[in-house]
């Protein structure tokens, strides 16, 4: 409330006083004809003698103590996380859980987020009418199925011609897990290196490879994974949501990676890919996963190790 209208409202209460000093000479009468309680009409007169004009202005009604009251740390620390992130009440309580010790359920981060006038992001998934929103699935054993994408990307910083890299990922459907890396081109001999690789990292064996229908996913590609023994399965064309997993995870890169680097010069391929491996390596072992219930890839892995499926 404004200055000017707590002096406005102040006034207000002097000319109720004054009413019954000089005009009606009687309270009752007095707060009948302005519509309030005798009640308050004494305790606007009790801080007026005790402190003149300046006891009849507005005071806040908080209690001078709460200890329920979320402290201001934890405050910033959900308003940063959602301000940087855009991360929901369940994600941050699982944050602030795992590297801050502190615990607040996602009903409370809810109430905070909402009392801040930040309750909903404007395209969420959370707010799509319920016929709208993906089904969500996954395999039960590791290796199973294997989502593989390309994402371009510009590297900040660059002056003069600019060059073009191409991020390939492949994520897990069980655990999550992804394997990430950059390349100056975009063709099937590149793919076939990237799965080598991916093949070569990942501590469980691949049954199957998921791609959309890009000329680098072609026919060398195919069988270059059937020679493995490894199934290739193409999704049906324009239906990226079938591979949504990787897909969800190129907006995470966008959020949580790029979105973080800007400002910095990374236009030197080594470097380059030094920070984008460490983005792999948090992504793996240190980032709760809101779909593993708070659970980071390589816990889901473990997990999985120690109760295998019969």
């Amino acid at each position: 409330m404004s200055d000017r209208e707590l002096e406005r409202r102040a006034n207000h209460k002097l000319a109720v006083l004054r009413h019954v000093e000089e005009v009606s000479f009687n309270v009752a009468a007095t707060c009948r004809y302005y519509g309030i309680s005798r009640q308050a009409y004494y305790g606007w007169k009790r801080r007026y003698e005790a402190e003149g004009f300046e006891g009849l202005k507005d005071r806040s009604s908080a209690p001078h103590h709460q200890p329920a009251k979320t402290d201001r740390d934890v405050v910033e620390k959900i308003l940063w996380l959602r301000q940087q992130y855009h991360f929901g009440p369940q994600k941050i309580s699982m944050y602030l859980a795992r590297y801050h010790d502190i615990t607040i359920s996602p009903s409370g981060v809810w109430r905070i987020l909402h009392k801040l006038g930040l309750g909903r992001l404007p395209t969420s998934q959370r707010y799509k009418r319920t016929q709208t929103r993906w089904k969500r699935y996954e395999k039960q054993r590791p290796g199973h199925a294997l989502q593989v994408d390309v994402k371009f990307i510009e590297p900040l910083g660059q002056k003069g011609k600019k060059k073009r890299y191409y991020q390939y990922t492949a994520i897990d459907d069980c655990t999550r897990i992804r394997v990430l890396r950059a390349y100056e081109r975009n063709d099937q001999k590149t793919a076939i290196q990237f799965i080598d690789h991916v093949l070569a990292k990942l501590p469980f064996q691949v049954e199957r490879v998921q791609t959309d229908n890009g000329a680098e996913f072609g026919q060398a590609f195919h069988w270059h994974l059937l020679d493995k023994g490894i199934d290739h399965v193409k999704i049906r064309p324009r239906t990226p949501r079938l591979n949504g997993k990787v897909e969800r995870s190129h907006r995470i890169d966008s959020d949580e990676f790029y979105k973080l680097l800007e400002g910095e010069v990374l236009d030197d391929t080594r470097l380059f890919a030094e920070r984008l491996q460490q983005w792999e390596d948090h992504y793996n072992y240190d980032r709760p996963h809101g779909a593993l219930g708070g659970q980071t890839p390589y816990e889901r892995l473990k997990q999985k190790a120690a109760a295998p499926l019969s």
